[in-house]
């Protein structure tokens, strides 16, 4: 059984840096594309980044490229999320997950396991 746990949220302002992890257990990590997404009160749940297997792919949602970098660990079982020059806007609810084999990254239809999320708020 594939589980996923996060960690890092908080409570910051304007401008902060927080780092959000993901620790995977229960499976082939070193296998798995993985993906975070974020969710606002009464809005989907969207894309923000995801990594290929290896690491060497690394895709973003527009609105935190040049401000969010994501990264894994194979070894450690875990995938990151850095998060720098945080906007009120990013107030949400993080989630990391595991894409399906052959699964488009961006569809959060076609992640198969879900952590059970970590709040990041930012203050004005």
């Amino acid at each position: 059984q594939v589980q996923l746990v996060e960690s890092g949220g908080g409570v910051v302002q304007t401008g902060d840096s927080l780092r959000l992890s993901c620790v995977v257990s229960g499976g082939a990590f070193s296998s798995y594309t993985m993906g975070w997404f974020h969710q606002a009160p009464g809005r989907e749940r969207e894309f923000v980044a995801a990594i290929s297997i290896a690491g060497l792919r690394r895709y973003y949602a527009d609105s935190v490229k040049g401000r969010f970098t994501i990264s894994r660990d194979n070894g450690a079982n875990t995938v990151y999320l850095q998060m720098n020059s945080l906007r009120p806007e990013d107030t949400a609810t993080y989630f990391c997950g595991k894409v399906a084999a052959g699964g488009n990254y961006l569809r959060a239809t076609e992640y198969t396991h879900w952590g059970q999320g970590t709040q990041v708020t930012v203050s004005s």
